[in-house]
């Protein structure tokens, strides 16, 4: 039986290793005229470039452009990954948040270094950083929920992120209480959640070109408190 896949992204069948390896080959990337980027009129330091490039993605009509990808590591040494929103960037570094008790939490207590990577298709643009993970106080916290939705902030009152869950009927009767509570109490306290911030000691500025000859300028701080060394890197 041949698979389909509805108009509406709904499965009318089983995909079979055909049909995923027929449309994984199908796609192509950066169809569309891409802007040009001259890293020799960049700027001495990572965070006015990324502020640019950040609005001229969102103004490009880039969905979500402050999701980004956070990569941490293990007790064990392994690494792990996920999405998240990034909520700042400025001259302390790039800031998110989460649960202390989640598993990034946790993670980022026992080795505090971290890879952050956003990815803009619209432009072909991709932004690299790595740097150490430092968990601000109680106060920043607490404001760093207090400026974000009801939403939010029930999701944080929620609380238990990353534990086994044991049924969805179990996170619904949570859910629920906890929106409830975020209507009632706007400045509810949800102890856990932690702001976060990555210090940068590299960040990697990535250009797509249509003919494969890719630009990526790589910011790099030999020691803390040291001026960026800018360094072009082959594709």
């Amino acid at each position: 039986m041949t698979s389909e896949i509805s108009k509406t992204g709904g499965e009318t069948g089983e995909i079979g290793p055909d049909d995923f390896h027929a449309t994984l080959h199908s796609l192509r990337v950066w169809d569309s005229p891409l802007p040009g980027f001259d890293a020799g009129s960049a700027p001495g330091e990572p965070l006015t470039l990324f502020r640019e490039w950040f609005v001229h993605a969102a103004r490009a009509g880039q969905p979500e452009p402050h999701t980004m990808s956070l990569a941490t590591v293990d007790g064990e040494g392994r690494p792990d990954v996920r999405t998240l929103m990034l909520h700042d960037a400025d001259a302390r570094g790039w800031h998110f948040a989460s649960h202390a008790t989640s598993a990034k939490g946790e993670q980022l207590a026992l080795r505090p270094e971290a890879a952050l990577g956003f990815y803009w298709p619209a432009v072909g643009r991709q932004v690299r950083i790595r740097g150490r993970v430092t968990a601000c106080g109680p106060e920043e916290s607490r404001a760093d929920l207090a400026v974000r939705s009801r939403g939010a902030l029930a999701a944080a009152l929620t609380g238990r992120q990353s534990e086994v869950l044991a049924s969805a009927e179990e996170l619904l009767r949570a859910s629920e209480q906890a929106w409830e509570r975020a209507g009632a109490e706007p400045d509810a306290p949800a102890p856990t959640w932690t702001r976060y911030v990555l210090a940068p000691a590299e960040v990697e500025f990535f250009q797509g070109d249509a003919a494969r000859r890719h630009t990526r300028l790589r910011y790099r701080r030999p020691a803390e408190g040291a001026d960026w060394v800018r360094e072009l890197l082959w594709p």
